[in-house]
């Protein structure tokens, strides 16, 4: 019998073996973002390996499937303890993005509340098995009573129900958690191309895609045409590609510049711009960027103008987009490309690329550059060359 085990489990194939190796590459680094979170207390690092984890354990069922963990053990009860935790998944999902573009956010035991119908969930499960294991001929049999004639029929379409709704609106609500944050930095930053976090927006993409895969597969599974394993296998594959994802983007991807970041609180409009103090402030600012040219400095942020003007940052703010009609991004950029302009007439463009200006200009990325350029000049900067060389 033991020889019988050893030959029919596990059994590596090409389903079985990777969605092994990579949940355990996964697995790898949900324990490296945990270790990190224990050492720095970076909330962002603890969701991102709960979320982690759970994309690992929901590959469980598919990697033993595949290994014939199901056909050697015909009576195992594994399914009882393998509960489902797509309900947990949602606000995890919601409370990283949070975490990662609210710098000041903090943990608070009203948040518990969000985790609830996975409690209930879980204690329906549990509740299930008590029932079952009580049953006569249990141990000769995979699934027991409840399951087959409660969970199959009635809990589980019911869960799948209510998880996909949940999903559907916590990604709706990290969705605009994103572009709000991505429209505040423009207000707070001089360059924000690095600072987009795009990861994020790709993470939220990626698993949207899944989502909404697994809710194509659930259909026709269901209405249309019954899938089988392997057939079932691709999103578990695809899952488990965007799990390693997750975890190197999560865990490589540096965050620091975030706590400079600030919410630029909304100042009281000043119902008269020819009001001598705002004319003060305002001439004040412009000196900063005309005479000291302190948009050279390529990480200027509205943190630092509100320290040398000496003026809270909701002024500053509003200043530059009363006084200046534009949001404090677009003013720095629209000095540096005045700059760019004043060093091409010059003939700086001789001894540097046009790139390698737009950097001494106080530009850091040469997208930025490109796209920032077309918007203010209606050409590009080849284009703008030529027509000064003509």
């Amino acid at each position: 019998m033991r020889l019988l085990l050893l030959q029919d489990f596990p059994d590596f194939n090409s389903y079985s073996t990777p969605l092994l190796i990579l949940g355990l590459q996964g697995a790898i680094l949900c324990v490296l973002l945990y270790r990190r979170f224990l050492r720095k207390r970076l909330l962002p690092d603890l969701l991102l390996a709960g979320i982690l984890f759970i994309l690992c354990y929901h590959r469980t069922t598919y990697t033993i499937g595949f290994m014939s963990w199901y056909d050697t053990y015909r009576n195992t009860k594994i399914n009882y303890f393998l509960v489902s935790m797509e309900l947990l998944m949602a606000p995890l999902i919601f409370f990283y993005v949070k975490s990662v573009v609210t710098p000041s956010f903090k943990w608070l035991k009203k948040y518990f509340w969000h985790f609830l119908p996975w409690l209930v969930f879980f204690l329906a499960k549990l509740t299930i098995y008590l029932y079952d294991v009580q049953q006569p001929g249990f141990e000769a049999v995979q699934n027991g009573y409840l399951v087959v004639n409660f969970q199959w029929p009635y809990l589980n379409p019911l869960v799948t129900f209510f998880a996909s709704a949940q999903m559907l609106l916590y990604l709706a609500f990290s969705f605009q958690l994103y572009y709000t944050y991505k429209k505040e930095i423009q207000a707070f930053f001089s360059n924000t191309t690095k600072k987009e976090l795009t990861w994020i927006r790709n993470f939220l993409i990626i698993y949207t895609f899944i989502f909404c895969y697994g809710l194509v597969q659930i259909f026709v599974d269901e209405y249309i045409v019954e899938m089988s394993w392997t057939q079932k296998w691709w999103i578990q594959f695809f899952s488990a590609i965007a799990l390693l994802y997750f975890g190197v983007k999560g865990y490589f991807t540096n965050f620091d510049f975030l706590k400079a970041f600030e919410k630029t609180p909304h100042a009281v409009k000043s119902s008269a711009k020819t009001n001598n103090l705002f004319l003060e402030q305002k001439e004040t600012i412009n000196k900063l960027f005309v005479k000291d040219k302190i948009f050279l400095d390529p990480e200027l942020n509205l943190n630092q103008l509100s320290v040398k003007t000496k003026l809270n940052r909701a002024e500053v703010s509003e200043i530059i987009n009363l006084g200046f009609g534009m949001n404090f991004n677009d003013f720095v950029n629209h000095f540096r490309i005045e700059e760019f302009k004043q060093r091409l007439l010059g003939g700086e463009h001789q001894q540097f690329s046009l790139v390698g200006l737009a950097f001494e200009c106080g530009f850091n990325s040469k997208a930025t550059f490109n796209r920032v350029f077309k918007k203010e000049v209606k050409l590009t900067p080849t284009e703008y060359l030529k027509t000064l060389e003509s």
